[in-house]
C-alpha cells in the first residue's frame, strides 16, 4: 500500500517546467513520485524522465506508482550529485528540464523509523542512503562539542546549539544516545522554557541540523546546481523546491551568479493557502526557478 503523499506546489512545477511531448526531464528527488507522475502525464505520448534517489525504499514505491508509463522513466538509486555523470553514461546529451525538490516525503518523516522524525522512538540514523557509514547516532555520540555546536548553529541556525551540545557530550558520558527520543529529551532540557519556539517543535533545528550534516545535503546542492545548468537545453527550466532558509540562499546566490541560467523568479514561489490547510508540511517551502539562456 502506497503512503500518502501530496506532492508540495504541483501545478506551480508544472506550469514553470513546462512539460511537453518528447521532452526529456530529470527529477534529482524522485521521492514517491508525485511530481513526475504529473510530468509524464503531461509530457506523453513520447515525454520521459530520469528520476533520482537514494532511498532505496522510496524508490521502489516510486516503481510501484510509476510503472503504467513503462520505459518512459528510468529509475537511478544515486543521489542527484550523480545527475551530469550518469547522463553522459546513457548517452544523453542535454535534457529539457530539472527538478529539485529538497523536503523529505512523507515515507521518511512517518514510516521509516530512520530517525527523521522527532516523534515516537526511533533510532538515530537519519541516512538518506543506507549504503553510507556514519549515523546520526555516531555524530550525536562521537563529534567533540564544538563539532556538535557548530552542527547544531550553521545547519540548524539553533541560537541554543552551545547549550544543546553541552547537554549531549555531558549526558553521553553516563550512556550512548541512540534514539530519537533521547535526543528530544535532552535538547528540551538543554533550552530554557523562556527559549522555546512557540511555532515549531523544539528540537526541529537540531534534527535538521544533524540529516544536514548525516548527508552532506548543502555540499551536493552545491554541486547538482552547478552541474544542472550545463546539463539543460537553450530555454530549459531548473525548478527547485526548498524548505529553509540555508537551501534558499545556495539556489538564490547559484540562479544569480551562473552566467548560462537566467532567473524565471526573482521573489521565490510559495504554496496557496489552501495547499498549506491540505498539507501542513508545504508552508515553508519555496520555489525558485530559472531558465538556460539561448546563446
Amino acid at each position: 500500500m502506497q503512503p500518502s503523499h501530496l506532492p508540495v506546489m504541483l501545478e506551480e512545477v508544472v506550469a514553470c517546467l513546462a512539460p511537453v511531448d518528447g521532452g526529456l526531464y530529470v527529477d534529482g528527488n524522485l521521492g514517491l513520485g508525485g511530481h513526475t507522475e504529473r510530468i509524464l502525464e503531461l509530457s506523453g505520448p513520447s515525454g520521459r524522465v530520469v528520476g533520482f534517489d537514494c532511498d532505496a525504499a522510496a524508490l521502489t514505491l516510486a516503481q510501484e506508482r510509476l510503472a503504467r508509463f513503462g520505459d518512459r522513466i528510468l529509475f537511478v538509486h544515486e543521489n542527484f550529485t550523480s545527475i551530469k555523470e550518469t547522463l553522459m553514461e546513457l548517452g544523453i546529451g542535454k535534457i529539457d528540464g530539472l527538478l529539485l525538490d529538497l523536503g523529505l516525503s512523507s515515507l521518511q518523516l512517518d514510516e521509516s523509523g530512520r530517525g527523521f522524525s522527532f516523534k515516537g522512538s526511533e533510532p538515530l540514523d537519519m541516512r538518506m542512503d543506507q549504503r553510507q557509514t556514519t549515523t546520526a547516532a555516531q555524530l550525536v555520540n562521537e563529534a567533540s562539542q564544538e563539532e556538535l555546536a557548530d552542527i547544531f548553529f550553521y545547519y540548524g541556525e539553533e541560537c541554543q546549539a552551545r547549550r544543546i551540545a553541552e547537554k549531549i557530550v555531558e549526558q553521553r558520558r553516563k550512556e550512548k544516545i541512540i534514539f530519537t527520543d533521547q535526543l528530544v529529551t535532552l535538547v528540551d532540557q538543554a533550552i530554557p522554557k523562556r527559549f522555546h519556539p512557540k511555532k515549531i517543535h523544539v528540537a526541529t533545528k537540531v534534527f535538521q541540523a544533524l540529516r544536514i550534516a548525516v548527508n552532506r545535503e548543502l555540499d551536493s546542492l552545491e554541486q547538482v546546481l552547478a552541474d544542472g545548468a550545463l546539463l539543460l537545453a537553450p530555454g530549459a527550466r531548473f525548478c527547485v523546491i526548498s524548505f529553509h532558509s540555508l537551501e534558499d540562499r545556495l539556489v538564490k546566490q547559484a540562479f544569480r551568479e551562473n552566467h548560462l541560467l537566467e532567473v524565471v523568479t526573482p521573489k521565490p514561489l510559495t504554496p496557496g493557502r489552501a495547499e498549506c490547510l491540505r498539507n501542513p508540511r508545504a508552508r515553508s517551502a519555496k520555489l525558485r526557478v530559472a531558465a538556460r539562456g539561448i546563446n
